[in-house]
């Protein structure tokens, strides 16, 4: 536990606010989801994305992308509750959108044996981010992207 928390503590201070926003805001999606659904949740955050965000520089929004990724991602996995990917999309592509950094939520499915699987990540320029192990290239998108580009 002291090694977790020297990591912590080492960390940029905007490595450390990131990281809370997302311990914060993973649990809320999750009620969030349970009690009113996709719908509804992705309708709210929707609502709370600042308008008028300039968009980052590309070279800033590359790193600041990779560092809310890292955090997101560490949140979940320190987290009480196992999180599913849909809450850990949802919550990147919120925090990276109110930094101005423009993301799709994408939702994919597939039938293995019996089993209808389905799996949600977040792409920026085409391609897949906070997925450390390709898990999306395993499944088929739906065309349509649930989390448009805002800005």
């Amino acid at each position: 536990m002291w090694a977790r928390l020297r990591r912590f503590s080492a960390l940029p201070r905007a490595a450390k606010l990131d990281f809370v926003r997302a311990a914060l805001l993973l649990p809320l999606i999750r009620m969030s989801l349970r009690l009113r659904g996709f719908r509804a949740t992705h309708r709210t955050l929707q609502l709370r994305i600042r308008r008028g965000v300039a968009a980052l520089p590309e070279m800033t929004a590359v790193g600041e992308t990779t560092q809310v990724c890292r955090m997101v991602l560490a949140a979940g996995r320190y987290s009480l509750l196992k999180g599913t990917c849909l809450e850990r999309s949802l919550t990147l592509w919120w925090l990276l959108a109110r930094k101005g950094i423009a993301t799709q939520l994408r939702i994919g499915a597939r039938k293995s044996g019996e089993k209808f699987e389905a799996h949600a990540w977040v792409e920026r320029n085409g391609s897949a981010i906070g997925e450390p192990d390709g898990t999306h290239v395993h499944y088929a998108a739906f065309e349509k992207e649930f989390a448009g580009e805002i800005l």
